[in-house]
């Protein structure tokens, strides 16, 4: 009987091992999916005929969060909601980070049988890397100035200084690239996800000073770096 007891227990301490390190590995999972995903987004964003003006804004300004897949909330609750991450771009090239964070809150404007888009937001200047780096949340439009991404001709005049929004906003759906606006939208911090990236208990603030030099980071890196390349 002593010894089926102990067998029982022993059998429930490996259990619980087991349990452990498959949640850590779904964490991982995840976060790592959501690099991917970005990397794919910031890929085809690149090859559209007007990827120069999001490289322009990108190359003027101080970084970027990445939504790879915004989907709508429900069927008549009329918000959206999403994973990303966020990347700085520091003076010389090189880029900083990743720090996770999730999207939510008021309308979208999908079109009419689109039911996720990828969306990009571009920090132009230190308001907008404050609301990133400040604290655990913030409301677009509200706590922060945001705007849709300048396409085309309205390049040159976004990124001369004189008429910039905090941040700008990209949309990507079905093939469709362009410039949109996601005012009430709230962004906050994924503890969580950040713990499973870097390893510790990690804030944005944190996770945004260190260099995005690990491996896992550096296929969404070479992305950015080549989309950049297409500025004008």
């Amino acid at each position: 009987m002593k010894i089926n007891r102990r067998l029982a227990v022993v059998l429930a301490a490996v259990a619980l091992a087991l349990f452990a390190c498959g949640a850590a590995s779904a964490k991982e999972a995840a976060h790592e999916r959501r690099i991917r995903l970005a990397t794919d987004l910031i890929n085809k964003m690149a090859i559209e005929e007007d990827a120069d003006a999001l490289a322009n804004v990108i190359k003027s300004g101080k970084g970027v969060a990445i939504f790879p897949k915004v989907t709508k909330a429900g069927l008549g609750l009329g918000g959206q909601t999403g994973e990303g991450l966020v990347l700085l771009r520091n003076k010389n090239g090189t880029w900083s980070g990743p720090a996770f964070m999730g999207i939510n809150g008021a309308s979208i404007g999908f079109q009419i049988g689109v039911q996720s888009v990828g969306l990009v937001l571009v920090i132009t200047n230190n308001d907008g890397l404050h609301a990133f780096t400040g604290g655990n949340s913030f409301k677009l439009g509200a706590d922060v100035a945001i705007a849709a991404g300048p396409v085309g001709r309205d390049t040159s005049a976004a990124t001369d200084g004189r008429a910039q929004a905090s941040i700008y906003s990209y949309s990507m759906s079905k093939g469709l690239f362009a410039g949109v606006s996601i005012d009430g939208c709230v962004i906050n911090q994924n503890r969580d996800a950040n713990k499973a990236y870097w390893g510790r208990d990690m804030s944005a603030q944190a996770a945004l000073k260190k260099p995005a030099n690990n491996k896992k980071i550096q296929g969404l890196v070479k992305a950015l770096n080549n989309l950049v390349k297409k500025a004008k």
